[in-house]
């Protein structure tokens, strides 16, 4: 095939689609505008510390592993996937604590000694979320929901599992104990949800995790991302770093190519869009283009909250920190409310912890250790950060000490953070959301942004905010649909590639 492919943006949706284009036989061109690969997943350096900038949990090795598989090659002679265990640690408000992950007997354990009611209803739960992930991922998160009529096929199924509840009340129905209940609650937040307004679909991320475990790769998220990008340029892809598209051209309704800061244009036959479509489509198409996606409609929508990340380095080892630890705050109905819905941040934060370091101690200087922990937080619809970082991040840093980290100030040897204004400037999301818009229900499958966009053919979005959503398996299964728009749309290319029933 002679058509170009340009694909905006080199976050994980953004490089699979790449090559699964590229697999296809399309002439590919990746641009991203920040000076290395993988967009949120991007690393940084500092004094001999090495921090993920995004995602640090790999729950669906097996995604990537197809990526290499595409051009007969191994995904372990380009980059060591790790497992990690526990998965979780969880520390509730009452001191008390739960290890979570390994096998489900060590599970059971663990709810035992924290409630022994609630056993029975973990089993139970766990089955649910199953039934729900046969449905949910395995037969639905790589295809398009482009047309309304094929989700209306799958109402009775959604009916039938219980998905028009939430995912707190879906928790809630099998577990008793409040702490355990928080805990197995949480997973909206991972992909930019509150769990007392998400759908109880989501909540087949418990047994994705309990399907492939949770894993790290050597050398950071980094690590796989060079991976992926020596995989790209040995099968000629074109890479531009550092390149900012200011427009997308469009002639006769059809995508014509991009323009760059500097003026120039880059032709394309078809574009693939790894960034925010929110900010996209406002931003990057003229408003005479976009008869569905106006800015009105934009505006309108409900977004994911914002993520406050501080990067912090250690001058001594905590190792009794597991490498990813949940720390929850005194409230949490309460707490996800002023995230999502409005209020002052006030004190009382739930934090997330990262500690690489765990698994990988050479992501530090010898005998010091690599962290960074977040805090949801609201967007920048409801909150002004010029008014409220600095107080954020000494509140986050007193919770630390206080919990997990004891004396962490007098031990700081390196310390940087993000915010949401870093996220709406660094990678152009919309309010400076952590994951687009938010995954309620009026705004999953067929009413999230299209793969396909409705407004202007030959253009794709992959990544966050399409189907089936956001998170690192999220991503990757969008950039499975649009392989699937892509053989549809050229039924002239050389490959159907047959998908995995993982």
């Amino acid at each position: 095939m002679t058509e170009h492919v340009v694909v905006i943006g080199s976050g994980f949706g953004g490089l699979a689609s790449a090559l699964r284009a590229r697999k296809m036989g399309f002439n590919v061109t990746v641009v991203e505008r920040l000076e290395q690969l993988g967009g949120r997943a991007q690393t940084f350096e500092r004094d001999g510390f090495v921090f993920d900038a995004g995602p640090t949990v790999i729950t669906a090795p097996f995604l990537f592993e197809e990526l290499f598989q595409l051009f007969d090659r191994k995904i372990e002679d380009y980059v060591e996937i790790l497992p990690v265990s526990p998965w979780y640690r969880y520390e509730f408000q009452d001191g008390s604590h739960l290890n979570y992950g390994g096998s489900v007997d060590d599970t059971l354990k663990e709810i035992e000694r924290i409630n022994p009611a609630d056993v029975d209803g973990y089993k139970r739960l766990l089955a649910h979320s199953e039934e729900i992930f046969d449905v949910g991922f395995s037969q639905l998160a790589h295809v398009p929901f482009n047309k309304f009529w094929f989700m209306l096929k799958q109402v009775p199924d959604l009916i039938r599992l219980g998905c028009y509840r939430t995912v707190w009340q879906f928790t809630k129905h099998y577990l008793k104990d409040e702490r355990l209940r928080r805990a197995f609650s949480i997973q909206p937040l991972l992909v930019g949800g509150n769990p007392f307004s998400t759908t109880s679909i989501y909540s087949l991320i418990h047994y994705l995790e309990r399907r492939w475990g949770v894993h790290f790769p050597r050398g950071g998220t980094g690590a796989l991302v060079k991976a992926l990008g020596k995989l790209m340029t040995e099968q000629g892809i074109d890479i531009r770093l550092g390149q900012s598209v200011t427009q997308i051209q469009i002639e006769d309704g059809t995508v014509a190519g991009v323009e760059f800061a500097d003026g120039t244009v880059m032709p394309a036959e078809r574009i693939i869009c790894n960034g925010d479509p929110a900010f996209t489509y406002k931003n990057l198409i003229a408003a005479v283009h976009r008869k569905k996606w106006t800015d009105k409609r934009i505006d309108g929508l409900k977004y994911s909250m914002g993520l406050y990340v501080l990067y912090f380095g250690t001058d001594c080892k905590y190792d009794d920190v597991e490498h990813h630890t949940i720390i929850f705050g005194d409230t949490y109905r309460e707490l996800l409310q002023r995230i999502f819905d409005g209020g002052a941040i006030g004190n009382d934060l739930s934090l997330y912890l990262h500690r690489p370091t765990a698994t990988d101690p050479a992501l530090a200087p010898n005998g010091k250790d690599a962290f960074y922990v977040l805090a949801p937080v609201p967007n920048l619809q409801r909150e002004d950060w010029a008014d409220v970082k600095a107080q954020v991040k000494e509140r986050v840093l007193d919770i630390l000490e206080s919990k997990v980290l004891p004396n962490l100030r007098d031990h700081l040897e390196v310390c940087f953070d993000f915010d949401p204004t870093d996220f709406a400037q660094q990678y152009q999301s919309q309010w400076g959301a952590g994951f687009s818009i938010a995954p309620i229900f009026t705004q999953s499958a067929f009413f999230r942004f299209h793969n396909r966009a409705e407004d202007v053919e030959n253009l794709y979005f992959v990544g966050a905010g399409t189907h089936p959503g956001a998170g690192v398996p999220g991503v990757l299964s969008s950039a499975k649909v649009i392989e699937h728009l892509l053989y549809e749309d050229c039924p002239e290319t050389d490959e159907a590639l047959a998908w995995p029933t993982n």
